[in-house]
């Protein structure tokens, strides 16, 4: 049933209590409101609802950052105006009786809410439909699942957390079977709620999951992800279990990833545009313009891909993230790999983790593709071998405040996003370095309260 539809008959006939209408913030997080089915229908489906904009300026604790142009003290954090996109209209299985509808942003006149994330993506997609293209897209999260409750980890100041699993689980049947009573529920609910879900498969840390949905266009797949991943969350939560999607929880086993595959579409015809088997590369001369685009820019568009200062503990050598800015064909080991063939002929970014704002990072993977399809890059041989070892190659940056020099100095983010955004971005990744020193870890309390 299509999305207004949907809404509408279910309120009529009373098995939808509550729409939910989210949008994300700028770290990837689905906010809005809980509204009930009369004001909705009466207020809401056609005009809107109006939320704070201080939401598109603030960290994950909910604390007003400085320095942001669009919303501040000064300006007074006034309204914005969340509008349904009713394309995405969905039932909420886990949460009887709710429909989610995810929302753009405008301002009180109408006008889009240029730095919010979803309208960040939107100009992407704009800008290659421009070109004539069309972008498909998918995102791998996984995660790891823990026998405490997110309570219990609060008050154990999550510290010796038990992993669902003792041992590691990648592909592994046994043990993941005893994480169905969770994982069964995501499969089939999210189905439910218009996230096609694969398959689910063990990873490759104790505990760690990986759940695969089908590519959709770029916005659509965003969309999903936003659903998905605080779906997971809330399953986890009713059966007393904590999920987290930290890069890296622990230094003691591997991180979480996301990586996220992108192919070019002709826009007017729907056809693939990647493969040529007649290349030595397997790509048609755009593919290989757009990974070209995304290898010049893998460092300057890095924090989109690792946003917080966790991100950067993911970047370990032999742990499955990558550390080298090369390409290869089917290689584990480099930042992008390209894999599959004719009409699946696509590109994965393996340097993105679990902890991306899905709508920033399928952005920059699309800004980065049409500046090399833009400045006719040329693409250079895939590498062959380990790309942990290569010892003349360029590295993903390691820490961040080396992402923040990159992003500030980028060329292709100014010219891909304009002025507002990408100071607005910046403005993000340089307040997450400002929290970040404001505290003490535990780590260096142990090393230095006694002995130095």
């Amino acid at each position: 049933m299509p999305g207004r539809e949907l809404i509408t008959a279910g309120i009529a006939d009373g098995s939808i209590d509550t729409v939910v209408l989210a949008f994300p913030d700028m770290h990837g997080r689905p906010v809005g409101k809980r509204v009930t089915p009369h004001f909705f229908a009466e207020h809401v489906a056609d005009h809107g609802i109006e939320v704070c904009d201080y939401l598109l300026a603030v960290d994950v604790d909910m604390n007003p950052l400085p320095g942001y142009h669009f919303a501040n003290w000064d300006l007074g954090y006034g309204d914005m105006v969340a509008m349904p996109d009713f394309a995405t209209a969905r039932l909420i299985p886990w949460l009887p009786g709710s429909a989610m509808v995810i929302c753009d942003l405008t301002d009180v006149g109408g006008l889009p809410i240029e730095v919010s994330p979803r309208q960040i993506l939107r100009q992407q997609i704009a800008r290659a439909a421009d070109r004539g293209l069309t972008v498909q897209s998918a995102t791998e999260l996984e995660f790891f699942l823990f026998r405490q409750t997110y309570e219990e980890a609060q008050q154990q100041y999550w510290k010796d957390l038990t992993p669902h699993c003792s041992t590691i689980e990648d592909y592994q049947l046994l043990q993941t079977s005893r994480e169905e009573y969770i994982l069964s529920r995501i499969r089939h609910e999210m189905v439910v709620a218009d996230v096609p879900v694969e398959f689910s498969k063990g990873e490759a840390g104790r505990g760690q999951h990986e759940v695969n949905v089908t590519y959709a266009d770029s916005l659509t797949t965003a969309d999903r992800h936003l659903v998905f991943k605080n779906g997971i969350k809330e399953i986890a939560s009713q059966e007393g279990r904590a999920a987290t999607f930290m890069a890296k929880w622990t230094m003691d086993d591997v991180g979480s990833s996301c990586h996220v595959h992108n192919s070019l579409w002709d826009l007017k015809t729907a056809e693939s545009l990647m493969a040529d088997a007649s290349h030595s590369s397997g790509l048609s001369t755009v593919g290989r313009r757009f990974l070209a685009g995304q290898l010049h820019a893998a460092r300057q568009l890095a924090w989109m891909a690792a946003p917080t200062l966790n991100s950067y503990r993911r970047y370990v050598p032999g742990s499955w993230a990558p550390t080298a800015v090369v390409w290869g064909e089917d290689n584990r080991t480099c930042g992008f790999r390209v894999v599959g063939h004719g009409a699946g002929r696509r590109i994965e970014s393996r340097v993105p983790g679990a902890d991306v704002n899905p709508y920033l990072v399928v952005a920059a993977c699309i800004a980065a593709g049409l500046y090399g399809i833009d400045h006719e890059l040329e693409l250079g041989e895939p590498y062959p071998r380990n790309a942990y070892e290569a010892t003349d190659v360029t590295r993903i940056p390691s820490t961040l405040v080396e992402s923040i020099d990159e992003l500030g100095r980028s060329e292709v983010a100014a010219e891909a996003f304009g002025p507002e955004v990408h100071h607005h971005l910046l403005n993000t990744a340089q307040q997450e370095w400002e929290a970040a020193n404001r505290h003490v870890s535990d780590w260096e309390l142990a090393r230095n309260f006694e002995r130095i």
